[in-house]
């Protein structure tokens, strides 16, 4: 009998791993893992050394590594600590040159640092201030996927997706984002999978799509 081959996955930015649910695999070719966030050592903690600890939960060798958003950043700094068969990236980026241009003002004038993350902390708190079907349905979601709310962890991934150091593209890296994402523009990255509407919660509600990309990808 064929060895599985070994997905590996990790969330966006707060995100549990609740939002792979609704992807499907070929059970007898794969096998899925799901990697939680940790809570960093301290808001100063680099992303070398906490990509290294999250390290230390892939238990098989030369593993498929996929990642969503910020996930995405996090698998591509632990392909540097660890051999994998692939780096696979979704509505994400592959350089802070692929930033768009108002999170790049953000980064130099550290208006992240503003971010109300004791919003996200507590959302139940706030959720009588969202107004309108659209955002009271965002608040649901949020409460639904968004489920990391520790604040020394919020504080330390908002910095670091947005002062990523990584200045050029990996090697081997495979890139599917949608061409209506909304965090990430599909105008500021190159070298993607397209995924006609995607937008940057796509991997929710174009799961099908996703899923029989990544199947096709992680067999080649």
């Amino acid at each position: 009998m064929k060895q599985k081959t070994h997905l590996y996955f990790v969330p966006g930015l707060a995100a549990n791993t609740k939002i792979f649910e609704y992807l499907r695999f070929d059970h007898n070719l794969f096998e899925a893992h799901f990697l939680d966030w940790i809570i960093p050592l301290s808001t100063n903690e680099s992303i070398e050394s906490y990509a290294s600890r999250m390290c230390t939960h892939i238990k098989h060798e030369k593993p498929i590594l996929i990642g969503v958003s910020f996930g995405g950043v996090m698998v591509q700094e632990m392909s540097k600590v660890i051999e994998t068969k692939k780096t696979i990236i979704i509505s994400s980026i592959k350089s802070n040159k692929e930033l768009p241009n108002r999170l790049k003002i953000a980064q130099k004038t550290k208006a992240y640092k503003l971010f109300p993350t004791k919003v996200v902390e507590n959302i139940e708190d706030y959720e009588h201030f969202f107004w309108g079907n659209y955002l009271k349905k965002r608040a649901e979601l949020y409460k639904m996927y968004l489920s990391i709310r520790n604040a020394t962890y919020l504080e330390w991934a908002i910095h670091n997706i947005l002062n990523w150091k990584q200045d050029f593209e990996l090697e081997n890296i495979i890139h599917i984002h949608g061409n209506k994402d909304e965090v990430f523009p599909s105008k500021h990255i190159k070298n993607y999978i397209e995924i006609n509407n995607g937008t940057h919660i796509m991997i929710l509600n174009k799961a099908r799509i996703i899923s029989e990309i990544l199947e096709e990808q992680c067999i080649c």
